[in-house]
């Protein structure tokens, strides 16, 4: 289904006036000639000239028509402006009375926050009186948060914000039953799809690129790349609806709630051993120099036995988590 773009169509105005135009001359015309051909003329008129008011279509900027005319593919006019088309005309869009959690839908916090029946029924209200007019603006579409076990097996909940329009409105309109939904139902599956590849934190020995070669990927630290990765993902599948997606990215990352409490106590103990690791490395620095200070300046020669109760003793004050309580030894160091 390729778009057809109606631009010939700006004539509301003018047939706006000649209708009015004509509810005022033909009754006129009846009562000043008084024939039996005008009186039935302006009959006709008055009975029927109604229905050209079916074909005044109204259009602000970024908004789109998709137009039918007895079940057949008319156009699509996408420009602002006042136009008469063909009364008979029908507007399309299956994806009006969609609310999805997402900017331009009216009573989806309604919908979010309410019982089901309640939902349904602010949904069914909302399709009855919604416009059959298409929204070429940028759409922001935030999915509900998703548990999904990343490369390691290990349960995370993640959440996404995907920015998109409609590029092309009849194969929105006619090639996918809704739009919306389709949108909503590819962000899931491309979510769940790459974050599989990838595990919350570095780990050692995983490929997430694809080149079989390690790599130091992860959900925490490559947000950026796993942001385009899904951008991409589901691009590819809504190509065929018309819709291009301008950008994807994470709102919300987290472990499930069932192994948080361990994994905080993991990283806790990943960080307690880093800093003991660059504790231990930085006394033993220390040390060093402060033997090499002592033997460079002749302060005091010390043998190897009394070397390494002295090492012993800076270690211990160097790396101890409590201050040292200093002992003055006033006599003999023999």
């Amino acid at each position: 289904m390729e778009e057809k773009i109606l631009t010939n169509k700006k004539y509301g105005l003018l047939v706006l006036c000649l209708i009015i135009l004509g509810y005022i001359a033909f009754p006129l015309a009846a009562v000043l000639f008084e024939s039996t051909v005008t009186i039935v003329i302006a009959g006709i008129y008055m009975c029927t000239a109604w229905i050209l008011f079916a074909g005044l279509k109204v259009l602000k900027p970024q908004e789109a028509l998709v137009l039918t005319l007895f079940g057949k593919y008319v156009g699509t006019i996408r420009e602002e402006g006042f136009y008469f088309v063909n009364p008979f005309c029908t507007a399309v869009n299956p994806a009006s009375g969609t609310k999805l959690s997402q900017s331009g839908d009216v009573s989806g916090l309604v919908t979010l926050n309410a019982s089901p029946k309640e939902a349904a029924a602010v949904n069914a209200e909302v399709a009855a009186v919604s416009s059959k007019k298409i929204s070429l603006k940028i759409m922001t579409l935030s999915n509900n948060r998703q548990k999904v076990n990343d490369c390691l097996g290990n349960p995370v909940e993640i959440g996404i914000a995907v920015m998109w329009k409609v590029n092309d409105t009849a194969k929105a309109v006619f090639n996918v039953d809704n739009y919306k939904e389709y949108l909503s139902l590819q962000c899931d599956s491309a979510l769940r799809n790459i974050v599989r590849i990838y595990p919350y934190d570095v780990a050692p020995n995983i490929d997430t690129t694809g080149d079989g070669i390690p790599d130091e990927g992860s959900l925490r630290g490559s947000a950026e790349v796993v942001a385009n990765r899904i951008k991409e993902e589901i691009q590819s599948k809504v190509e065929n609806a018309g819709l291009e997606i301008l950008e994807a990215r994470t709102t919300y990352l987290a472990y499930a709630t069932e192994i948080a409490a361990v994994m905080l106590q993991r990283q806790q103990a990943s960080a307690i051993i880093d800093a003991r690791k660059m504790i231990v490395e930085g006394a033993v620095g220390m040390v060093q120099m402060a033997l090499e200070k002592l033997s460079e300046n002749d302060i005091c020669n010390l043998d190897e036995e009394r070397k390494a109760a002295m090492v012993s003793n800076l270690l211990v004050v160097l790396c101890g988590n409590k201050d040292a309580q200093p002992i003055v030894n006033s006599g003999s160091l023999y």
